[in-house]
């Protein structure tokens, strides 16, 4: 069974959305195309890449989460604008991807589509542009930077969209800076709407369940302005879907996680992959396609660009 997939941002939290598309794929889902934010597209790239979503919970139960950061520095976050670097993470990514030969998004090019400039590439990635101060999604507006779309790099863009401001050193793109796409849209499930019945679904993968308990130590000016950055994404993850999207939306508990705990020990992170598989379990227990085509799908509203067929 052919669907788009859709991941939020969560940073960490991000093992639990593994959990729920290992169980998609146990149901019998195959990937078409997949988009996401921060954490949600480290996980798309991957799975773009063919790589199992089991797999790759294997690698999240093992891997030195702390690594993907790196230790924090006053002198970088004054001098590059981040307490960390991006490159831990961004090294993972590359090897992750180069074992299924993929570095550029041209090496994502689904044939299908591939005479297509606007649908031809299986993964799309949310940015935020600081410098103009809008939402950018790439490969696809890599043109207005006067850029090729399928030169892009896939690990260096997904990085810029995992970029969470001051925590993380910005990237770039031409003369602009880039940031967390979670600060212009953390859940962009919109992003493949398009008019008519699609032929396939598109399912969103949200992160829910912040821990009302959770107290951040607001220490100085650098505790504060990460708190300010994790309240905020917080409750773009809280916030209320219309009916349509929410129908297609699979709510994955984040069982209290905060977004930068790469100290969670690995019981914790089982705890968020088998958490992520329940939910969509129980998705799937009460989904049924063709009832969500009649309800929300009818001529003139929109689901999956790709799914279009002209």
């Amino acid at each position: 069974m052919r669907a788009d997939a859709v991941f939020e941002g969560g940073g960490v939290k991000g093992i639990a959305l593994v959990g729920a598309a290992a169980a998609m794929e146990q149901a019998g889902y195959r990937w078409v195309n997949l988009a996401g934010t921060s954490a949600g597209a480290v996980v798309a790239s991957l799975l773009a890449a063919g790589w199992p979503a089991a797999t790759i919970g294997g690698w999240l139960q093992k891997l030195d989460l702390a690594s993907l950061s790196g230790p924090g520095s006053l002198l970088r976050l004054l001098f590059a604008n981040g307490l960390h670097s991006t490159s831990g993470l961004e090294g993972w990514l590359r090897r992750q991807l180069a074992q299924r030969n993929v570095r550029r998004f041209a090496d994502l090019v689904l044939p299908e589509f591939a005479a297509d400039p606007r649908y031809r590439w299986r993964l799309q990635v949310i940015v935020t542009d600081v410098s103009r101060g809008r939402l950018v999604v790439l490969p696809r507006d890599a043109p207005q930077y006067g850029l090729d779309p399928d030169s892009l790099e896939v690990a260096r863009t997904v990085c810029c969209s995992a970029s969470i401001p001051f925590y993380y050193t910005p990237g770039r793109l031409g003369r602009s800076v880039l940031v967390d796409g979670g600060v212009t849209s953390n859940f962009p499930i919109w992003l493949f709407d398009a008019p008519g019945e699609p032929a396939w679904p598109t399912f969103g993968f949200r992160l829910v369940g912040q821990n009302p308990d959770r107290r951040r130590i607001i220490a100085g000016p650098v505790s504060l302005a990460t708190a300010v950055v994790a309240a905020w994404l917080g409750a773009e993850e809280e916030r209320e879907l219309a009916a349509p999207h929410a129908a297609r939306c699979i709510d994955v508990p984040s069982l209290g996680v905060g977004t930068t705990e790469f100290s969670l020990p690995p019981a914790k992170r089982l705890a968020l992959y088998h958490a992520g598989m329940r939910a969509a379990e129980a998705f799937l227990r009460r989904w049924d396609f063709t009832d969500y085509c009649r309800r929300f799908r009818g001529r003139g509203t929109g689901d999956g660009l790709a799914n279009r067929r002209e």
